[in-house]
């Protein structure tokens, strides 16, 4: 295999282990205390809670749920619930300190968090579901808060999801409390474009990224792996900004036209869940292919860990920009690096979501909402401005997008632990 040295580990990493790797080499690049960064290798706290569950047929069942809270120096906690069969705790960790770097790298005053349910939410009725979620608030409304912990919808769940947690969370405290959580429907407090946020950050990336390397949008050539709320909003960015998206794919595999599809046309997962098979493509390939085709842009937006030693060799993209959370693992972001691949991460590329997630946050305490509008226009500067810091640290240091990234996130988190100090 191409650029693919022999003693190179092929085992799956985990979220944790990528998250920590990434820290360790972008600690080389920053002037921040040691002592700084061995916090930064530990979490706050992980909280673990059993969640009783009666079924519909009457029978109870027991879940386990997690909350990782890795840092919270620059403001409250912030990230993610899921419903997975595969949930860990270690896996709720290596998430949390994601978010502390995308927190970071956008100038949020938030911290990283993570938490989920090791539940198929596909094996969950709609009110069993509700129910779960009803008790899994109740067994962390402690941990969580608007001014401490702040959830949000991740795989498995949604708006509706995060409409039950807030209102368990309100009875529970005896008053409406919007800010509890973000990614709610806008009618009870949710900002307008957050659905599709992550989605259109990747996009606003992936344009920067094109006219970086010297490229015209309406000449490249885009293929996007996973098309739920993330892969199908960003692919669609992009065609509407004429860049050409050639292949796209969901769980079942990818819908591949050389000359261009209607991504307009292709139903995302939140239209028709497994359906990007049904558009008639004159092509179509394996999840596995896709991330191999010879294109201008690959958009991993599916799952973590496809990138991998095993295949990084085979990327014939010219750049790559992440949409999921840790697509490609330290080995495979090593080998690209090696082949003059550019990747540019996941903190900086999907930050889009946790950013609208701090203006529905705020429209929460201002009891405001801002329009559609207003949303995109801000979000659209936020996420230029992070595009300059990162690209500063690319051009000043000679660094990877990725240990740039880092060493902005890590400059602001050290700066602040520096300033706070250490509680004796």
């Amino acid at each position: 295999m191409a650029n693919q040295s022999p003693d190179i580990e092929t085992e799956p990493e985990s979220a944790l282990e990528t998250a920590l790797r990434q820290l360790s080499a972008a600690a080389a690049h920053v002037d921040t205390d040691p002592g700084v960064i061995e916090r930064l290798r530990h979490p706050t706290r992980v909280v673990e809670v059993s969640v009783p569950l009666e079924r519909d047929d009457g029978n109870v069942e027991v879940f386990t749920g997690y909350r990782a809270q890795h840092d919270d120096v620059r403001g409250p906690y912030k990230g993610g619930l899921r419903y997975h069969p595969e949930v860990t705790a270690e896996e709720c960790v290596g998430l949390s300190m994601w978010m502390t770097w995308k927190c970071a790298v956008m100038d949020l005053p938030f911290g990283g968090a993570k938490g989920g349910v090791v539940v198929n939410p596909k094996d969950l009725s709609r009110d069993e579901k509700e129910r779960l979620t009803r008790r899994f608030a109740e067994e962390i409304r402690d941990t969580i808060g608007p001014k401490s912990d702040i959830p949000a919808p991740d795989m498995g769940t949604d708006a509706q999801t995060m409409a039950w947690f807030m209102d368990a969370y309100s009875m529970q405290e005896g008053e409406t409390t919007p800010g509890v959580v973000t990614g709610k429907p806008p009618v009870i407090g949710g900002s307008y474009g957050r659905e599709e946020a992550p989605g259109r950050s990747v996009a606003i990336v992936a344009r920067e990224a094109i006219d970086y390397y010297d490229k015209n949008i309406e000449e490249t050539t885009v293929a996007v792996q996973g098309f739920g709320s993330v892969g199908a909003n960003a692919a669609r960015a992009l065609d509407d900004w004429g860049a050409n998206v050639v292949a796209v794919s969901d769980v079942n595999g990818a819908a591949y036209d050389t000359t261009g599809l209607d991504t307009h046309a292709v139903p995302s997962h939140e239209e028709q869940p497994e359906a990007v098979m049904t558009y008639d493509a004159p092509n179509t390939l394996t999840n596995e292919e896709i991330l191999e085709l010879d294109v201008d842009v690959l958009v991993p937006a599916a799952i973590g860990n496809v990138i991998t030693a095993d295949n990084a060799g085979d990327v014939l993209a010219d750049i790559v920009v992440e949409g999921a959370n840790g697509p490609t693992t330290s080995t495979a972001d090593a080998i690209l690096e090696e082949m003059g691949v550019p990747v540019i991460p996941d903190i900086l590329a999907n930050a889009g979501g946790v950013t609208v997630s701090y203006f529905e946050w705020l429209q929460d305490i201002n009891r405001r909402q801002w329009s559609r509008e207003r949303v995109n226009e801000e979000l659209e500067s936020q996420m230029l401005s992070a595009w300059d810091d990162v690209r500063a640290e690319v051009e000043a240091r000679d660094l990877s997008w990725r240990d740039a990234a880092y060493v902005v996130a890590l400059g602001r988190v050290g700066a602040a632990k520096d300033a706070r100090g250490l509680w004796p």
